[in-house]
């Protein structure tokens, strides 16, 4: 049986004339298509905001990719000012593109370095990137002095392209660079296998492999091999994280482990 409540609605609809319960259908069914309209707006944007902050980098095969993983000094703004507006046109003139990069999140990982940012950029080719190197101090003679100045780390890596190159860090993942040097070549190829496969196990996905890296004169810094991968959470990685330790990391010299922000 109907309840008091909904035998007084029954009764207050009855009562109403047609036409004024035509309105209120009418009203009632706008009323719920807009709200459902808003509803998907509102999921459109959330959506679109996180594809928006989603980064793409791609390369193609000749082309140099470079990394530069940085700490800014403070106080420095003038010096940095100039330094860009010097150094940028001449590197730009011989090929490069700067293409932003990664912020670092200041959190304890593996290794003795804790960068603030992971920048990315591209050079035409190795001749023309090897070109600026060798033609700069010309323009500007403080060159790797102001370098220097400006930033307390300055640690720069590149590799020549050998196919086309295309990768995709996404903000709603975990994401983390592991960089490995390697002490002897057997033992460190074996430790590799290893550790993708364990990565794999724990539901990593590889998002970008870099062997072999090269450091211009003055700036040694050139893993063997460098890894972003990305995890579901921050709870998967760290599980991960403790199994990783214990590994057999015969043939490993030294390792370096940045968490993207």
């Amino acid at each position: 049986f109907p309840s008091d409540r909904q035998m007084h609605r029954l009764v207050w609809w009855n009562q109403k004339p047609l036409n004024e319960k035509f309105m209120i259908i009418l009203k009632t069914s706008i009323f719920l298509k807009t709200t459902m309209i808003l509803v998907l707006m509102c999921l459109i944007t959330v959506h679109l905001k996180s594809q928006a902050k989603d980064k793409t980098f791609s390369y193609k095969k000749g082309q140099v990719f470079d990394i530069i993983l940085l700490n800014t000094k403070t106080g420095i703004e003038e010096d940095r000012d100039s330094y860009f507006k010097t150094a940028f046109p001449v590197a730009t003139k011989y090929g490069y593109t700067g293409q932003g990069g990664l912020a670092l999140i200041d959190t304890p990982s593996q290794g003795n370095y804790h960068p603030e940012s992971m920048i990315f950029g591209v050079w035409t080719s190795l001749q023309r990137r090897l070109d600026f190197l060798a033609d700069i101090e010309g323009v500007m003679p403080n060159f790797h002095e102001a370098r220097r100045k400006i930033w307390s780390s300055f640690n720069l890596t590149y590799w020549e392209m050998k196919e086309d190159l295309s990768f995709t860090v996404k903000a709603d993942k975990y994401n983390v660079a592991t960089l490995y040097w390697q002490e002897s070549e057997r033992p460190f190829n074996q430790f590799k296998a290893n550790w993708t496969k364990q990565a794999k196990n724990a539901g990593g996905k590889e998002v970008l492999v870099l062997t072999n890296g090269d450091s211009p004169f003055g700036y040694h810094f050139d893993p063997d091999y460098l890894v972003i991968t990305e995890w579901e959470s921050k709870a998967a990685f760290d599980k991960f994280y403790k199994e990783n330790l214990k590994m057999n990391h015969d043939g490993v010299k030294h390792v370096n482990q940045f968490i993207i922000q």
